[in-house]
């Protein structure tokens, strides 16, 4: 393909010619090995909310399907700062492999959205990207444009602690008069703090809706 040719693909973890994950680089990258309770941050072998952290706005579950380090790190850093969105089939087919069986069968993948100025910036939604092939291959139905943001804030990556969760307090909004599922996957592709997925997740609950996960690419 004329693409191939003129922007070649280099592996992102040895740097070989011909795709972005190399057969060998691919076999080094290892989902995993523990999920975390969204609410405590402690261990939970199903990626579900401890009993004792549930209320009932909270996230019903997260699920990670990598640390955030090697090739899937720079993956997801060319992706969002250097714009190379021909990337994205070969990361969800390496997340298709390795997504733990424990997510809802029949929902509703929600990418969270971008500001609009932001994504006019950027020029495309990092999450709206992945979350919609991964969707597709997982026989989930993807609703982009279902949530938004009703101000502009700072990138989250900017702040730490207590400041990322009052930077994004109050700003997704979902569109009136949606009807949905009883169960939704807000994604995204990164948890650090978890601010901006158990502030989407309020949302939803807040609207009704009884089984809502987080997940994420990296955490």
């Amino acid at each position: 393909m004329l693409p191939d040719f003129l922007f070649p693909r280099k592996c992102l973890g040895c740097r070989q010619w011909g795709n972005y994950f190399c057969q060998t680089c691919r076999q080094l990258i290892l989902p995993l090995e523990k999920q975390i309770c969204p609410v405590c941050q402690k261990p939970s072998n199903s990626g579900r909310t401890h009993p004792h952290c549930q209320i009932k706005d909270s996230l019903d579950g997260l699920i990670s399907v990598f640390p955030y380090q090697g090739a899937i790190k720079e993956a997801i850093k060319k992706l969002k700062y250097r714009f190379v969105t021909d990337l994205a089939e070969e990361l969800i087919d390496l997340v298709t492999v390795s997504l733990p069986p424990l997510l809802p069968q029949k929902a509703f993948l929600v990418p969270i959205p971008l500001h609009p100025k932001r994504e006019r910036w950027r020029g495309f939604n990092q999450a709206e990207l992945l979350g919609e092939i991964l969707a597709q291959k997982m026989g989930w139905q993807a609703r982009s444009r279902l949530l938004f943001r009703t101000k502009h804030t700072l990138p989250q990556v900017q702040l730490k602690g207590k400041m990322r969760q009052s930077n994004i307090q109050g700003v997704f909004k979902l569109k009136p008069r949606v009807k949905l599922g009883s169960k939704i996957i807000i994604f995204d592709d990164v948890w650090t703090t978890g601010s901006t997925l158990k502030e989407a997740g309020e949302v939803f609950k807040k609207r009704g809706m009884k089984e809502v996960w987080g997940l994420t690419l990296v955490r």
